[in-house]
């Protein structure tokens, strides 16, 4: 398993919000198309609802009926996820909302990790930039200019 790590890119998670569980499938496509580039490597994909006691429970993809299909994603548990991660990633949704849950390897970076990896390099920070952190700083750079 240690060789197996030392080959890995990068692993990212999102935890993705539907609002009054609307989900509408429209993404799931284009997470199937990084996966068939190999762009990204699925490890865990799970869904969960909140209902309005504030209750969670995980759902199965049969749960969603006909309107999104999610058979593609059956079965896609590398174990990692454990009941905690779940019961944090509840804390961020409001009640009456479902969420997915993805953890993913970023395949596309791996080459440049196994480089790093092999020059005694190692990552001491990482973060990301949300979308409306972005545009908010942009905008306050623009209004200065």
């Amino acid at each position: 398993m240690s060789d197996d790590v030392e080959q890995m890119g990068p692993v990212d998670y999102l935890v993705v919000e539907f609002p009054g569980n609307r989900m509408t499938g429209e993404g799931f496509p284009i997470l199937l198309d990084l996966v068939e580039r190999g762009i990204i490597r699925i490890l865990d994909l799970l869904f969960i609802r909140k209902d309005s006691d504030g209750s969670v429970a995980a759902l199965d993809v049969k749960d969603f009926g006909d309107e999104v299909d999610l058979t593609v994603f059956d079965g896609a548990s590398s174990g990692l996820l454990g009941q905690d991660d779940i019961e944090e990633a509840a804390k961020a949704l409001e009640p009456n909302s479902s969420a997915g849950i993805l953890i993913y390897e970023n395949l596309w970076a791996a080459p440049f990790a196994r480089a790093m990896r092999r020059s005694g390099a190692q990552l001491v920070a990482s973060g990301r930039i949300p979308v409306q952190a972005l545009l908010a700083s942009l905008d306050a750079t623009e209004a200065t200019a």
